[in-house]
């Protein structure tokens, strides 16, 4: 990522609506944004938008996408196999490099914004003492809006409870993840389930592994949905390959796999290292990525 550029990536909840994730991309692009990826999913009824720019131009893009969705996602009326609790769900900034202050100032501008809109925000990440997003998410909508009446859950800004129609938004500052699904050649919940539970390191499985089963409506595949928060620990490679053994122990086999957003050159670099013998491989041996010397 260029040094002067900021990466945000915003979760709004709706992925079915073409003109909503459209009014979304306009505002935050016409807010000087650059809107580098959109990955919008049916099923989960859920769009993964990347978008890099200068602080200022971040914290006025993201305000901009964040009020739309306030405006035109009711959760009241949502339905989707991911678990949410805000029309704008999460919004993480990236923090690419270690002492870089500008992630977190950028944040706590944000969160001044959108408190205007009359949207809590709740922190999470190094916004939240290292929580992360499953914290709020526990029982959904109802049982978030219950723990903030109780005064068990602050908001870093805005009001003490929920919007009426667009929940919280959970705003965060973390280092790159990869976030990464896994469909079976099966249908079976509990199965997915059972293989989420395996590798997810809260559980025992692999450290820097968050992941969940669910099932998929458009295809009736059941899915493994695996954030890969530390990219260091374990390796993507390795993430695809106990998922496909687990699997296999359990007399399934795997269909496919999806990139949801955009990962790091060095993640999609070890990993083609491995398959190609090529231990060390690294992202500025990718011919692109050595003649725009930028890359994480």
């Amino acid at each position: 990522m260029n040094g002067h550029l900021l990466e945000a990536v915003p979760n709004f909840s709706e992925g079915r609506d073409a003109s909503v994730l459209d009014a979304i991309g306009s505002a935050m692009g016409d807010a000087g944004g650059r809107v580098l990826d959109i990955h919008a999913d049916g099923d989960h009824n859920r769009s993964v938008f990347t978008v890099a720019g200068g602080p200022d131009e971040l914290v006025e893009a993201l305000a901009a996408g964040i009020a739309v969705a306030a405006g035109r996602i009711d959760l009241t009326h949502h339905e989707g196999v991911h678990p949410r609790v805000g029309a704008a769900d999460v919004v993480p900034i990236v923090r690419f490099a270690d002492g870089d202050e500008r992630p977190e100032r950028a944040a706590r501008v944000l969160a001044r914004r959108i408190a205007m809109i009359g949207v809590p925000v709740l922190g999470y990440g190094e916004l939240g003492d290292g929580r992360r997003p499953a914290f709020y998410r526990q029982g959904g909508v109802e049982r978030l809006a219950e723990r903030m009446a109780a005064g068990e859950i602050e908001p870093l800004a805005g009001p003490p409870d929920l919007h009426p129609t667009a929940g919280a938004v959970l705003l965060g500052v973390r280092r790159p993840l990869v976030a990464f699904n896994v469909d079976l050649e099966s249908g079976d919940l509990e199965t997915a389930r059972g293989i989420a539970a395996a590798i997810r390191e809260r559980d025992g499985g692999l450290p820097g592994v968050q992941a969940i089963g669910l099932v998929l409506r458009s295809s009736g595949r059941a899915q493994v949905s695996t954030n890969l928060i530390d990219i260091e620990a374990t390796p993507l490679q390795a993430l695809v390959a106990r998922i496909e053994e687990l699997a296999a122990e359990r007399g399934v086999a795997v269909a496919g796999s999806e990139l949801v957003g955009l990962m790091p050159a060095r993640v999609a670099a070890r990993a083609a290292g491995e398959v190609l013998r090529l231990p060390g491989m690294e992202a500025d041996r990718m011919l692109e990525v050595a003649v725009s010397g930028e890359f994480e």
